[in-house]
Order: C-alpha cells, then structure tokens, then sequence
C-alpha cells in the first residue's frame, strides 16, 4: 500500500509517517520501480502499536524500547498513571476556581481570594483608581500563588471583609489628594488609615515580607498610575505599616 493509503488506514498523517521514518521509528520499507515506499500490513501494525501507546501519553523518545520490549511499559505506565492523577487534580482545581469566580463575579485573571480587597461597585472609585487597584492584586496574587492567597485570606477572616467597609471613606479622601493637598490633610489620612490598619496589623504578624524586589515592582506599579502627592502618602503609610509590623513582631517574639 502507498504511504496516503497507510496513513488513512491508521488515522495519521503522510507528514506524521515521514516524521516516523525521520525518526527511526518506522523503518523505511522498500519502493517500487517507480520510487514510491511500499508498505505492507507488518507497517500498518507498528504504525497502530505506535498510535496507541502515544495516545496514553508515552513520548515518541521511549517507544523503540517499549515496541521491542513489552514488559518495559510496567514501570513507564506507572509514570504516566502518576501524571494523569497530578492533571486531574489540576483540572479539578481549575474547575474550583472557576466556580469561584462565577459565584463570586470576580474577574477571570484575578484569584477569588483577592476579589474581596476590590473596592465595591458603586464605591465611587475613579476608572483609572479602580484599574491600579486590579492590577495591584493582579501582581499580588502572582506573588503569592495560590498557598499564599488561600493562607491569607484565612488569616484575615471576617476582618479583611470588614475593612472594605472601613476603607471606603478612606480611599474617597486618598483620591481626591491633589497638588493643593495641605501636609496636615495629608498627616491625617496617614493617622486615619493606620488606626484602620491596626486590627489587621497584628494578624499579619508571621506573615512573610514580600521582598525588596517585589516592593519595588509594586512601587514602580503606584507611581505610574498615582499622582506625585498619592504616591508620596502611599509609601509613607507603607513606611509606617512597616515599623508596626516589626514593632509587633519584636513584642509577640
């Protein structure tokens, strides 16, 4: 039979035949007079083996062993047995979040344990605030992965919903900071926003630093988006978080 002919009787391609041969792992057969391969049943047979054991995953690099000796598929099918298990794991977490972000109405790039920080709709929230604010947890949540987020949130507890309400005022008076903004309107949003801060300060004690490098991504994040004033506030109510959380963390220790 011709190579068109091998190929549609085992459900490949000619492409995926020359592939094979390219490979050395379907032998070349004879041509005929006219220079075309000529295949015989024997062909079709490997190129069937082959089609079956590649769609239980084993890779076209372990085949010639596996052909030629059959009981050295035991411990590869063990192998692959464990990496079907791991994927269904995969899929049954992704089917999870998705469910989450369904009931939850969360957008689809951020992890559901985060949506809780977004300010609520109607909050008032300038477009281009509201924007900062997603991909803030955005970067967040890659820092974190998904242990982190869960671990967090759990940590948190009721209190992190209760801050969103708390905040609200807060985040108004943050947005309207402009260039006419005194240094004692200033002075008093840090105040305010830190005694909002401190009933989560101390359950954040424990809680790993993030590192100088992502600090500064987050950083680099607020001051392209923030006017000059906002990002000078945001990074002292940050300086100042900091000093508590150590404060803390020294007296728990």
């Amino acid at each position: 039979m011709l190579s068109s002919e091998l190929a549609e009787l085992a459900g490949v391609t000619v492409r995926t035949l020359r592939h094979y041969h390219q490979i050395g792992l379907l032998p070349e057969p004879p041509r005929s007079a006219g220079g075309y391969r000529r295949y015989d049943v024997g062909d079709l047979v490997r190129l069937l083996r082959i089609a079956r054991l590649t769609a239980l995953g084993i890779p076209l690099s372990a085949l010639p062993t596996v052909l030629d000796d059959p009981t050295a598929a035991e411990e590869l099918l063990d192998e692959l047995d464990r990496q079907a298990a791991a994927e269904i794991e995969r899929l049954k977490t992704r089917r999870a979040d998705i469910a989450a972000l369904r009931s939850s109405g969360s957008p689809p790039d951020l992890p559901p344990e985060l949506s809780v920080w977004r300010s609520p709709p109607g909050a008032g929230v300038p477009e281009d605030m509201a924007r900062l604010e997603h991909e803030q947890l955005v970067l967040l949540g890659h820092v974190l992965g998904r242990e982190g987020t869960v671990g967090l949130t759990a940590r948190l507890g009721a209190v992190g919903r209760e801050m969103i309400a708390r905040f609200e005022p807060l985040t108004t008076r943050f947005y309207a900071l402009g260039p006419d903004t005194t240094e004692e309107e200033a002075e008093s949003l840090m105040d305010d926003w830190l005694a909002a801060l401190e009933p989560v300060a101390a359950r954040l004690v424990g809680v790993s630093d993030p590192g100088p490098k992502v600090s500064a991504l987050l950083d680099e994040l607020n001051e392209q988006a923030l006017k000059p004033v906002q990002h000078r506030v945001l990074r002292r109510i940050q300086e100042r978080l900091a000093l508590v959380r150590r404060r803390n963390g020294t007296e728990q220790g």
